[in-house]
């Protein structure tokens, strides 16, 4: 009665998305061992960029760390066009293609792939890739059986991603209602979570930070000062400087933070999520210095999450960038050089680095989140 092995039962067990797409693609290859790497792009239609995230294949991975305009990759856009896959049974049609994309995928060897698009309630939010090292593979009999394992794992994508939205649009939403009058707000957001992305990215090699990590700095950053819910309008929004006692009781924002975030992540069933410490870590650490200055618990350099380290300057950077109702915007040039007096000090030299390395970056976006005149 029981004799039958369910050859999926692991993904009935506490895993992230990463190990489930992993054993999703180990029961693909046991049946089809062509199949190589398993991948997923995820598109940010804000900015029309799409970004790798999560792949099955350990240190095969030729695009990690990569991002594209949409509108660079015309193969991929004719897909979303159609909106149907698409099967290349022979990637020798783009060895001369001009695109980084498909330059990698030709160096790392893949002869054939199969790409799904994959949609939340009809709304496109991203790609599916099977990649083959082998040519003229992806045959009917093998697609129909592909495309449940990818639907499957289409959803699995849509669950967490959906989880994710709707825990920090429940925390975003009760922030903005909780205190609305405050500046730091909105375009703010956009910005300091796309330069903490930037950031990110730039120490990827150092650091060896994988897909899903980086992107869920990008995700998580706009929390970092939720724990300000917590803090009485009087304090949060005095024009003049904070006295003391008001200083802080202004500092346990960050404690308040964790301790929302670790409440939120209970109520959402999201402790199996990966890099969920990555959203604790954000909330209670942005404010450490790294010469043991900062708050709460004044730690000192590698003692500071990284993630923290990172949303930390991108904080810093916008503060400095935007207008407030106490102060003009500055220059960036002006902000760099405040960074640069500040690293080593209260924040990390190498993410300021990083940040400078990638100032054309960085002025596209502010230009495209240039918010209202307040930030």
């Amino acid at each position: 009665m029981f004799e039958h092995r369910d050859d999926l039962a692991a993904l009935n067990e506490h895993l992230s998305l990463k190990d489930k797409i992993v054993c999703a693609h180990a029961v693909v290859k046991n049946k089809f061992p062509f199949i190589a790497r398993i991948a997923v792009s995820i598109y940010d239609a804000e900015t029309r960029v799409l970004k790798t995230y999560l792949h099955s294949s350990g240190d095969d991975n030729p695009l990690q760390n990569y991002q594209a305009l949409l509108d660079d990759a015309p193969s991929l856009k004719e897909i979303i066009a159609k909106g149907q896959p698409r099967v290349v049974n022979n990637l020798v049609t783009f060895e001369n293609s001009s695109h980084e994309h498909a330059k990698r995928i030709g160096r790392q060897g893949y002869a054939a792939s199969y790409t799904m698009p994959m949609y939340q309630s009809g709304t496109f939010f991203g790609f599916l890739f099977f990649n083959s090292y082998e040519k003229d593979v992806f045959n009917e009999k093998v697609l129909s059986d592909i495309d449940i394992i990818g639907h499957m794992i289409s959803l699995m994508i849509v669950n967490e991603l959906q989880s994710l939205q709707a825990m920090t649009a429940a925390i975003r939403t009760t922030s903005h209602i909780t205190h609305y009058r405050d500046p730091e707000t909105g375009s703010h957001l956009d910005r300091m979570s796309r330069y903490s992305r930037v950031i990110a990215r730039e120490l990827a090699g150092k650091h060896q930070l994988n897909d899903d990590y980086i992107e869920h700095i990008f995700m998580f950053a706009p929390l970092h000062d939720i724990g300000k819910i917590a803090i009485p309008d009087h304090i949060l929004l005095k024009p003049g400087t904070l006295d003391p006692q008001e200083a802080a009781i202004m500092r346990t924002h960050a404690t308040r933070g964790r301790e929302m975030i670790d409440e939120m992540i209970r109520n959402f069933g999201l402790d199996s999520l990966s890099d969920i410490n990555v959203l604790r870590n954000i909330a209670q650490f942005h404010h450490e210095a790294v010469n043991g200055s900062g708050y709460p618990e004044g730690r000192q350099q590698n003692a500071i999450p990284l993630e923290a380290r990172i949303v930390a300057v991108a904080d810093v950077f916008d503060a400095l960038t935007t207008r407030r109702p106490y102060k003009e915007a500055w220059s960036n040039e002006q902000a760099i050089a405040t960074l640069q007096k500040m690293a080593g000090e209260q924040l990390d030299a190498d993410c300021v680095a990083a940040l400078i390395a990638n100032m054309e970056e960085i002025r596209c976006i502010q230009e495209k989140f240039a918010g209202n005149e307040y930030g």
